[in-house]
């Protein structure tokens, strides 16, 4: 049974890294005493072991060890012989490509269906979706495929942000992004605002914080999601 936390972002502002949901982490990962940290992403170009150093110091305040899954000689065995899997932030391209390069997304895919317990946030959540074209990332790689785990039977655009009525920038806005997206593809979006997260066990999906979420359908208008309300089954 599907086991995941599908998390907007990994730090609120003022935060520190994973603070606003270490006690979520805390009983999400009650049964793993170690795991498994996806560094693909690479937030601002760090390096797979800087980025794994800051999981563990945050994972550290729960007392769960990390261990980055570059560090290991066979990526696929590593995933599905795991206690727990955290896939950070960064650029999508970037992770989605080497998740293909290291025959790690149908792996990572096992694994969530296994019942592993799976933890993503930003670039790790959007990969949970049906594919990655809803991400907000710049291409600087190009992947084998924009298809991901399909985990939920929908696309995520994590870091939703609403119009600035203040600003004086007249351009595109994530729901004109999201509507360009539906002029060619059917897949549901969910615009997931700073601090929010989906809670998935089986095929149960609730949306958890404060905020609302804006649900996309193609050819509807949007509506607003409150906190509680279910997208699965």
């Amino acid at each position: 049974m599907k086991n995941l936390i599908i998390a907007s972002t990994s730090t609120l502002h003022g935060g520190d890294y994973l603070e606003y949901l270490l006690p979520v982490l805390e009983n999400h990962f009650a049964n793993c005493q170690t795991i498994i940290f996806i560094p693909y992403a690479r937030p601002g170009g760090i390096t797979h072991d800087a980025y794994t150093e800051t999981v563990q110091k945050a994972f550290s305040k729960i007392n769960k060890k990390v261990v980055g899954l570059h560090t290991f000689e066979n990526p696929e065995v590593a995933l599905n012989t795991s206690e727990g899997i955290f896939t950070g932030g960064g650029n999508t391209f970037l992770l989605v490509t080497q998740l293909y390069q290291n025959n790690s997304m149908a792996a990572l895919s096992k694994a969530i269906t296994k019942g592993i317990p799976y933890l993503g946030t930003s670039a790790g959540s959007n990969i949970t979706g049906i594919s990655m074209q809803t991400t907000n990332d710049m291409p600087i790689i190009y992947p084998p495929s924009f298809t991901t785990l399909g985990a939920i039977p929908f696309n995520l655009n994590p870091h939703y942000l609403d119009p600035d009525t203040q600003s004086k920038h007249m351009g595109e806005t994530r729901e004109t992004r999201i509507k360009e997206f539906h002029a060619f593809n059917d897949t549901p979006v969910l615009g997931l605002r700073e601090g929010s997260w989906l809670e998935v066990t089986g095929n149960n999906i609730i949306l958890k914080g404060t905020l609302t979420a804006r649900w996309f359908t193609q050819n509807q208008e949007p509506i607003e999601l409150v906190p509680g309300s279910s997208l699965g089954e």
